[in-house]
């Protein structure tokens, strides 16, 4: 008999919701048309497009055109940070935090190797972003700033719309990687002075493999993708049609369900946070307790490792993760463990429960009964606990 599985990892990605699912089918075998095709039959398929541009649209607060469909959140960071590097060639300095995902890290480290200077913003114990430290940093050689909109990790949101109009106010572009937080929190792009924000399908239910890239009017970015005329020759290459469906849709979904995000699932989130701070011994929460997206909890079990609490886990059909799916593979504690401070024992020790709006309570309940029998026999076997 198949054991269950419990899915506690939405941030690493999500199911694709059914409602998705049927809305791409016809994509696949009937409406396979490419849309750039003369003939009606490849053409159709472009007001497909465009209604999934204004579903991205209206669940952004912005204008249609200023979606760009791309392959995912890593290219859309790829895409903000070299574009907006390239369209202003005389400044060289580029502003980032200590906490972001590899995919604006790496992208930045690279523009460093071209003699950029880059600067790492830190953070504070409870993973807060050091607004007076951007301030200092702030001048007339910044070409642009990147800061994520919430962290993958510890699910803390930056204070973002205050970071914007700092920046703004110097006349600096500014993105920010949304990749987990649109879908989650209410966003209204039209008020705000964010210039580029990232987002993926697969983390809010639509399927991997297609992200968008919000461009406001008037921003100047050097094209990523260089071919054909496609996104109004902003990102070439043949669209991905199934995608990008399923992403508009996905997007309509969330759009109606950003009230449950913050209702069920954060309450389903305390509640199994909660229960594991008081049942298991030497346990701390990582991360703004209050200012954080409503599915993420990132606690740390001290003096045990993250990944034998995921071994034994995996064996109750719990699947949850010791931080970034895109870092896990690492036996160092994730650089955002490092950047907040957390202490050695504890950092190792790190596990992120993610949950979405398919959770249940039961579920929940049968991992407050498991995970403290887990964490006491690993503590049985560690040579740090005292016998």
């Amino acid at each position: 008999m198949r054991m269950r599985t419990i899915y506690f990892d939405n941030n690493a990605t999500t199911r694709v919701a059914d409602e998705v699912l049927e809305e791409m089918k016809p994509f696949f075998c009937k409406l396979y048309g490419n849309p750039s095709s003369m003939h009606t039959f490849g053409g159709q398929t472009s007001r497909h497009i465009s209604k999934a541009r204004e579903q991205v649209a209206n669940l952004l607060g912005c204008d249609p055109s200023e979606i760009i469909f791309t392959s995912g959140g890593t290219e859309s960071d790829n895409a903000a940070i070299r574009g907006a590097v390239a369209a202003a060639p005389n400044k060289r300095k580029v502003i980032t935090s200590r906490v972001e995902h590899p995919a604006v890290l790496s992208v930045c480290r690279e523009v460093e190797n071209h003699g950029y200077t880059v600067v790492e913003l830190g953070v504070d114990k409870s993973g807060r972003l050091d607004i007076g430290e951007l301030e200092e940093r702030l001048d007339d050689d910044t070409a642009m700033v990147t800061i994520m909109y919430a962290n993958n990790e510890t699910g803390v949101i930056f204070p973002i719309e205050k970071v914007a109009e700092l920046v703004g106010s110097r006349g600096v572009v500014f993105h920010t990687d949304a990749v987990q937080a649109v879908g989650k929190i209410s966003m209204n792009l039209s008020k705000s002075g964010i210039d580029l924000l990232s987002l993926s399908g697969h983390k809010l239910h639509a399927p991997k493999g297609v992200g968008a890239l919000y461009v406001r009017k008037g921003t100047r970015i050097a094209p990523f993708m260089l071919g054909g005329h496609q996104e109004s020759g902003r990102r070439a290459g043949t669209e991905n049609v199934p995608g990008i469906v399923g992403l508009g849709k996905a997007c309509e979904l969330a759009a109606g369900h950003i009230e449950e995000e913050n209702t069920k699932v954060k309450y389903l989130r305390d509640k199994l946070e909660d229960a594991l701070l008081a049942k298991c011994a030497d346990s701390r929460l990582n991360g703004d307790k209050k200012n954080r997206l409503p599915n993420t909890s990132n606690i740390s079990f001290e003096f045990i490792e993250g990944e034998a609490i995921l071994l034994l886990l995996d064996k109750f059909g719990i699947c949850a993760s010791s931080g970034s799916a895109c870092t896990s593979g690492s036996l160092e504690p994730s650089h955002v463990m490092r950047a907040m401070g957390v202490p050695f024992t504890a950092a190792h020790g790190s596990i992120r429960f993610s949950l979405s709006r398919y959770n249940t309570e039961e579920e929940v309940d049968y991992t407050i009964a498991k995970m403290p029998q887990i964490v006491n026999q690993l503590r049985e076997l560690s040579p740090f606990v005292a016998k």
